[in-house]
């Protein structure tokens, strides 16, 4: 008795181990971003294991786990020349580390309210950092057909993100600029997966407000944004 008990455990971590075996992944983001990660051989749409997002093949953007598509544990994030942005606690849902920012950052914050120079703020932050975390709203974007033709050289698009109090993502908005010509479009956020429409809200003096978020980025040859 006490065998066939010990074969049927067997058994059952052998079928587990079977149905958890996992396959190497790897597909371009865009002409300069490369994600490498793994996928449950039984179902190759779920992530499973390690994970990086990798630019120009030479920095890491983004490492860590997934359980079952789901992330996991300590996740860390950098910016295209390899200095780490942030550190995040996927499991605790905690920010363990945000590195400073400093006016060469494409990234400007404005509230609806008259700052006094004592207030105490804070900025939205995004989870996934200053780069990979903003990439899902870049990847939404692509320049009209009848816009392609557009001199990259004086173009500009400005992403405009509404971060609610509540730290939810209200609306998001692009303009391109190409010398005295200007478009906005207008994006449907609700096409965004949940974890995209996610920050830790602005605040003021602790409290939690509305913010807007303005970032600068350039408009690449297939008419696709980068920062």
């Amino acid at each position: 008795m006490r065998n066939l008990i010990l074969l049927i455990v067997y058994l059952f971590f052998i079928n587990v181990a079977r149905a958890q075996e996992t396959v190497e992944r790897s597909h371009k983001i865009n002409a300069h971003i490369t994600e490498k990660l793994t996928v449950l051989k039984s179902d190759k749409s779920t992530r499973h294991g390690l994970y990086q997002m990798i630019y120009n093949k030479k920095y890491a953007l983004a490492n860590g786990r997934f359980d079952n598509d789901k992330k996991i544990g300590i996740w860390h994030f950098f910016d295209p020349t390899g200095r780490l942005l942030q550190n995040y606690n996927y499991t605790n849902n905690e920010v363990l580390y945000e590195a400073p920012e400093d006016t060469t950052s494409n990234l400007r914050y404005f509230v609806d309210k008259q700052l006094a120079d004592t207030d105490r703020t804070t900025k939205p932050i995004k989870i996934g950092g200053r780069y990979y975390g903003y990439l899902p709203y870049l990847k939404l974007f692509r320049l009209p057909a009848n816009l392609m033709d557009i001199s990259r050289d004086v173009s500009i698009a400005v992403v405009e993100l509404l971060v609610s109090p509540g730290g939810r993502l209200a609306y998001f908005k692009t303009t391109i600029y190409s010398g005295n010509f200007s478009k906005t479009f207008n994006i449907n956020v609700n096409v965004l997966p949940e974890e995209d429409k996610v920050f830790v809200p602005a605040t003021v003096n602790g409290e939690p407000i509305g913010c807007r978020i303005l970032m600068k980025c350039f408009i690449d040859d297939d008419g696709t944004l980068i920062f």
